[in-house]
């Protein structure tokens, strides 16, 4: 049976559209305390010791840049993008499904151009290529020989998926689409997004994209409305000229193709 692709699962989930007593100075990764244990002296003494113990275990979140801070670095992302709007890269992804109990593996190549040419190749038993230039969309399953076709523009209802999925790798527009915050990380920043337009919000609720001190994106976390997670980590970037091919399909002789949106 041939996979749901990704752009599909999303765009039928936008049109589809008592708490446990924690102590008090104790952090949620303790998890809950009965109020018999709390309760007992023993128990209490162990109880916020584990509390002290997690405490200096989990790191505090880092203190978010202050508005002058993520104004510079919101312009020094544009900068970097103005210089090198081409990159391709390496990908791992894990989709945590929550009514699964293991997430779904995915590793591949992607291409992208700014502001929306893009090509993702995913490797492995149940491969599949992705290719829009902006106007049209194609996904193709080698192993089915069939591909389906979407046009784009227009105010189709797959622009906001399109413009949700390369988020992390665009970052263009931020502060008119999203609520940015963001704090300092390790080797560069995490910048965190939540969608000022209901287009987006139907899609994710929030992206959180940790980018280094290019301005590259590592690593992405879309958090979707039903609590289902995909992260994506990125390696190898390479900046430079892309063909322009890379961004055009032609379906190979003998394959099926749909258009599920209609023509």
């Amino acid at each position: 049976m041939k996979p749901i692709s990704w752009v599909a699962q999303l765009l039928l989930f936008a049109l589809k559209t008592s708490s446990p007593h924690v102590l008090k100075d104790c952090p949620p990764q303790a998890g809950s305390a009965t109020r018999a244990n709390i309760d007992n002296p023993v128990m209490r003494k162990i109880l916020f010791a584990i509390c002290a113990l997690i405490n200096l275990i989990v790191p505090a979140h880092a203190e978010p840049l202050s508005p002058t801070d993520l104004k510079g670095l919101l312009a020094q992302i544009r900068d970097k993008r103005a210089a090198a709007p081409q990159m391709q890269a390496d990908f791992q992804e894990e989709k945590f499904i929550h009514l699964m109990t293991k997430p779904i593996m995915s590793a591949g190549k992607v291409w992208f151009q700014a502001p929306d040419k893009f090509r993702r190749e995913v490797k492995g038993t149940s491969p599949s290529v992705t290719v829009s230039d902006g106007q049209q969309l194609w996904i193709y399953y080698p192993n089915f020989k069939s591909a389906e076709h979407y046009s784009l523009g227009k105010r189709s209802p797959l622009d906001a998926t399109i413009a949700a999925l390369l988020a992390g790798l665009n970052l263009q527009d931020l502060e008119s689409n999203y609520h940015v915050t963001a704090s300092e990380v390790d080797n560069g920043y995490q910048l965190d997004l939540v969608p000022r337009r209901p287009s987006l919000k139907r899609f994710f609720q929030r992206l959180t994209v940790q980018i280094n001190a290019e301005s590259r994106a590592q690593r992405t976390e879309m958090l979707q409305p039903n609590g289902d997670r995909i992260v994506t980590t990125y390696s190898n970037h390479v900046t430079g000229s892309i063909p322009p091919s890379t961004f055009e399909f032609t379906p190979p002789p003998g394959t099926e193709i749909t258009t599920p949106l209609g023509k």
